[in-house]
This record gives C-alpha cells, structure tokens and sequence, in this order.
C-alpha cells in the first residue's frame, strides 16, 4: 500500500491540500475505508512497537528494562515517559500530519490511546510543551496543545496552557547533533504558577533526546512540581 503523505520536505507545502482531498472516513496513510477512524485496522497493526524492554524514566531501549546508560550518567527531571509508539515509519507521518498537514483529528486519536495508557493514574494537571510565539504564529496552532485539550475532554485533569512558557525561539532540535540539544533549550522555558506538590503530565508528540522535555520538567520542578510525567505519540530510540 502507497501512503498519501508526502516526504516530510513536501508536506509542509502540499501537505493541507492533499490531506483535506482525502475522503471522510479514509485511511490517513493508505485511503483505505476506515469506518470513521483515523487509520484502518491494517494500517493500525502496521504502527511501530516499542519493545517491553526499556528505560523506566525515558522509554529508551535497553536489554532487560533496565534504566538507560544516559539516565544513569544524570538522572533526568521528569520521573517516567509514556510513549504510544517507536518514532518511524508509519508513525512518523501521522505526527507530520498533525504538524505540517493541520490535521487536527490527529490530536484527539493519540488522546484517546494515551488515556487508554494512563488508565486510572491520577494527576493534578496537564501542561502542553509550549510553542515560542514565533514559531506559533508560523504554525498557526500548538500541536502539543491540541493533544492536552482532548486529553482534558477524555481525563478531566485541568489544562495549563498560559503560566508555563517559552521564551526563548531556539534552533529546531531536529537540527542539531544530540549532544547540542541540552545547551540549545537550556533557559528556554518559564513559569509563572505555583505547581508545589503537583503531579504533572507533560505533553509532546515525540520525544528524541529528551532535552526538551527535561529542561521544562527542570522548570515545573523549580516551582515546586513532585512529578513529571512526560507522555508522548512517539519516542524515537538511539540505537
């Protein structure tokens, strides 16, 4: 089956046009009928796995579910990830669907599967990981928000989406090698809430080294956060 999503280069561009050709009802990746869902049942199967043996706090493969060399050398901020999927092919269209082609449906699918995740887990609120205004006005919505509104609508955990903020327009991560990452965010994020004793779940779509998420959680944590949760659509491994 031919996916209906370009490359990634093109999908900025002709992404919108040729998503909103697709046929209510079809396959995101294939067209297929999906019976009013996001995917067909195929295309839902075909989705990248994480492996039952990770890393307890970042979700990185390791052999036995040990905690990662990473998070052994320097214990991240946040406690634990929740990812739903391997950031790859397919899933790696989805979220530049959600991204690049607007296709907000998208948001409200993965909420849906990360509630399912999270079960009857308790947590005191949700923060997005915000966007610079720059880079909002460029895209036109959070897609980390989105995915935060119905996750609220599913959980009724209170959305945070004005004390907690990026004040700092870094280069794109994706951009640079892994281990600029930490040094690019650094002093990236502020907040102006009192979050003192507060479970948190963080939310992006995917996780790569996890210096975005760290150096916010670092934030949440310095104004009085217990614990971070980080919950993601996709994490994507080193190895």
């Amino acid at each position: 089956r031919m996916s209906i999503l370009p490359q990634p280069d093109g999908l900025k561009r002709l992404g919108r046009k040729i998503l909103d050709a697709a046929l209510p009802g079809s396959c995101l990746l294939c067209g297929a009928d999906s019976q009013g869902d996001l995917l067909c049942p195929q295309c839902a199967d075909d989705l990248p796995q994480l492996t039952a043996a990770r890393c307890p706090i970042c979700a990185d493969q390791t052999t036995h579910g040990e905690r990662c060399g990473a998070c052994l050398r320097e214990t991240p901020h946040f406690e634990r990830t929740i990812a739903l999927f391997r950031y790859d092919f397919p899933a790696d269209r989805i979220i530049h669907a959600l991204k690049y082609g607007h296709q907000l449906a998208v948001a409200a699918w993965s909420a849906q599967r990360l509630a399912e995740r999270i079960g009857a887990e308790q947590y005191d609120g949700i923060v997005p990981l915000p966007l610079h205004p720059e880079r909002l006005r460029e895209r036109g919505f959070n897609q980390s928000a989105e995915i935060a509104k119905a996750l609220q609508n599913l959980l009724k955990f209170p959305v945070d989406r004005n004390n907690v903020l990026r004040t700092r327009a870094t280069q794109p991560q994706a951009d640079l090698p892994h281990k600029a990452r930490h040094k690019n965010v650094r002093g990236a994020f502020e907040c102006r809430a009192d979050f003192t004793g507060k479970r948190l779940l963080l939310i992006d779509d995917v996780m790569t080294t996890g210096a975005t998420a760290n150096e916010c959680a670092r934030v949440l944590k310095l104004h009085g956060a217990a614990e971070v949760t980080v919950a993601v659509i996709a994490r994507a491994l080193k190895h």
